[in-house]
């Protein structure tokens, strides 16, 4: 009879727990009330595989969140409730939110982060689990309506969302219709704040000047927004070390900051948290920590 490696024991109880999972979440699919609702109503809710000793240089460097993206399963669990576990893709199947979502509760993750469609789903399966659901707002592009955008926040928070990334009305910016955008930050501010959840406003930075940059976080911080974030991942570039030093200048020193795409190194890491991240949104995680395990 063959015997199995604890690594290998360790995969298939992943994967049966994925499939009990989805089981479970068709079942309550299928257990309607009688006014024809989901049975469930829950609104609630750090890849590495060794000890990542090197990755607290950038947390004690003033990161409170590091990104990374599915398939992250690491040993120090310190490191993992620094983590936002994030999958975004279009093809994103419930199985892979599954397993997302199996990943964040067994090592205590911060959060995953899931597109709209598939926030119930995530607040689901994370019952009774302290990591929370974060999903995006008018993403990637910020050009749905203000309404839309608003109520697209209120029923993710009704969904089990506790933090909203939304991204500004980039068009409005650009035509200096700043009260349009400073509108649009505002009224899912106070939709998000009513419900409970914090707002990062997504001001994709690649397609602004340095003065547009400027005056979006000015817009962000006065709307009340909580992060001000550069880059949705989805846009023509990504964070910049420059794009975050301006940030945390203009938004000063308590209001949080996020960097998000291109960060495919720990130095790129390191590099940002100098400049004034306080969050690291990365596709590459478990490479920077596999660098930072190694430096």
């Amino acid at each position: 009879m063959d015997t199995f490696t604890p690594d290998q024991i360790e995969r298939l109880v992943e994967q049966i727990t994925k499939h009990v999972l989805i089981a479970l979440r068709e079942e309550e699919r299928r257990a309607k009330n009688g006014d024809g609702s989901d049975a469930c109503q829950c609104k609630d809710g750090v890849c590495v595989r060794d000890c990542a000793d090197r990755v607290q240089q950038v947390i004690g460097a003033g990161a409170n969140r590091i990104s990374a993206g599915l398939g992250v399963i690491p040993k120090d669990l310190s490191i993992a409730a620094l983590i936002d576990h994030t999958l975004l893709k279009p093809d994103a199947t419930e199985a892979e939110i599954a397993q997302l979502c199996y990943e964040a509760r067994k090592y205590g993750f911060a959060a995953v982060c899931v597109n709209p469609s598939y926030v119930k789903l995530a607040a689901q399966l994370l019952k009774d689990s302290p990591v929370k659901v974060c999903t995006v707002v008018g993403f990637p592009l910020g050009a749905t309506l203000t309404e839309v955008k608003a109520y697209e926040a209120q029923r993710a928070i009704d969904d089990g969302a506790r933090e909203i990334d939304m991204v500004i009305n980039i068009g409005a910016l650009k035509s200096r219709d700043y009260d349009t955008v400073f509108r649009d930050i505002a009224t899912v501010v106070r939709t998000c704040h009513a419900g409970g959840a914090i707002v990062k406003v997504i001001i994709e930075a690649a397609l602004l000047t340095d003065e547009e940059k400027v005056v979006a976080c000015q817009l962000a911080k006065e709307a009340g927004a909580d992060y001000v974030k550069t880059s949705t991942g989805f846009g023509p570039g990504g964070a910049t070390v420059a794009d975050v030093a301006l940030i945390r200048r203009v938004v000063g020193p308590t209001m949080g900051v996020k960097a998000a795409g291109g960060i495919r190194s720990y130095e790129d890491a390191q590099k940002m948290v100098a400049a004034g991240a306080t969050r690291i949104g990365a596709s590459a995680g478990v490479k920077i920590v596999q660098e930072a395990m190694r430096a």
